[in-house]
């Protein structure tokens, strides 16, 4: 119980003092401070950026298994009142990553009390999972090589869900996504003369019909699986009544259970749009942003899950569709390919994920750590 509460105590103090994407120096260096005393037989620092790794070595050859958690906070300013408030300023723990590195060091704490029998157990805490590059940035690191994993596990936190109840399935758990930036560039003109001029109005309005409608279209093409498109923003030149607007700009979010149904949004997307630019003598570009894989568990590792929880008689739900939100542990579950993340019910009455007065539940650190240590335990053995 004393450790418990010192976990707690932990949670709370990363709770006051996020750090946003790929800025979590000083978060880094206290997961590291706490695990010092656990006597890891490896430390990587700095993977990935800010990330970590640490390694707990079993005597016998066997798998390596990767528990990953995250580092970083998002650019919500809190609107709770409680002590353990965020202390900096439009910044805070609105997804709960708080509360998982919490749990992954409670884990850490337990393998120092009883090392892995065979293979090895790699909890590594990687930066920047809201932006999507986190991930990738851990698994490109040259000293990623080393740490390959066999096996690769994660939790998220899930408000919604029974308190402490485990949501898992086979497949596709989370969607892929990404933000879609369509750039079209015409030529201004005297709102006298527009027709001096090449306005993208028309073609702006009509590359939002066609990706209003592109989810059903993709659906009648046979491509399996949920999509969704979801248009977040459009600008169209600049306020001024004198001139004709000779640019625009479409913003839009695309949704997938699977990345080739992504792909397949991708390539339709862009060639309407390139077919409707060229229609009005207009030339365009497109980037992206928040770029998410989709997360696809195993058979293998969702049983594992599923085993944990019988044993530990943890509820547990089997679920029919992925999760609808995206996460970027698809890339250690990639490289893997054995593995699995599960949600961790944070209770139905709790406010949701990134909601400004959302906050971690505590009671669901045990919880989330001993699932873990079971995996291991399946897996790698325990001593003692």
């Amino acid at each position: 119980m004393q450790f418990l509460e010192q976990l707690i105590t932990l949670r709370k103090t990363l709770h006051q003092n996020p750090e946003l994407s790929n800025q979590e120096e000083a978060t880094a260096v206290r997961i590291l401070n706490e695990f010092k005393c656990f006597s890891p037989d490896e430390i990587v620092t700095d993977l990935g950026g800010t990330g970590l790794a640490f390694v707990f070595n079993g005597t016998d050859s066997g798998p390596t298994t990767l528990i990953r958690s995250e580092l970083d906070a998002l650019p919500i300013e809190e609107t709770n009142t409680f002590s353990h408030r965020s202390q900096v300023k439009g910044v805070s723990h609105k997804c709960g990553h708080d509360g998982h590195m919490s749990i992954v060091t409670a884990l850490g704490a337990e393998l120092s009390k009883s090392r892995p029998q065979k293979g090895r157990v790699v909890l590594c805490f990687q930066p920047a999972e809201e932006t999507g590059m986190g991930a990738i940035q851990v698994v490109k690191d040259s000293r990623f090589a080393s740490l390959k994993p066999d096996y690769a596990f994660a939790l998220h936190n899930y408000p919604g869900l029974e308190l402490g109840k485990v949501a898992v399935r086979a497949g596709t758990f989370n969607c892929a996504s990404r933000g879609m930036i369509i750039h079209l560039k015409g030529k201004t003109s005297h709102a006298a003369h527009p027709e001096n001029g090449i306005s993208p109005a028309n073609v702006m309005c009509n590359i939002i019909q066609e990706l209003n409608a592109l989810p059903s279209k993709i659906v009648d093409q046979g491509i399996e699986g949920r999509h969704w498109v979801t248009v977040i923003h459009a600008k169209l030149g600049d306020i001024a009544f004198g001139t004709a607007p000779g640019d625009a700009v479409v913003m839009v979010t695309l949704r997938s259970e699977s990345n080739e149904g992504m792909h397949t949004l991708i390539e339709q997307a862009e060639a309407f749009s390139r077919r409707l630019a060229e229609q009005e003598g207009l030339s365009i570009s497109f980037e992206y942003d928040d770029v998410f894989q989709a997360s696809v568990n195993s058979q293998i590792g969702c049983d594992l899950v599923v085993n944990a929880c019988e044993t530990l008689k943890t509820p547990y739900l089997l679920l029919d569709e992925p999760m609808r939100w995206s996460e970027d542990f698809g890339q250690f579950t990639a490289t893997a390919k054995e593995g699995a993340m599960f949600a961790l019910g944070a209770g139905q009455a709790s406010p949701q994920l990134h909601n400004p007065d959302y906050d971690f539940p505590d009671s669901l650190i045990p919880i989330g750590r001993d699932i873990f240590l079971d995996i291991i335990r399946q897996l790698n053995g325990l001593e003692g």
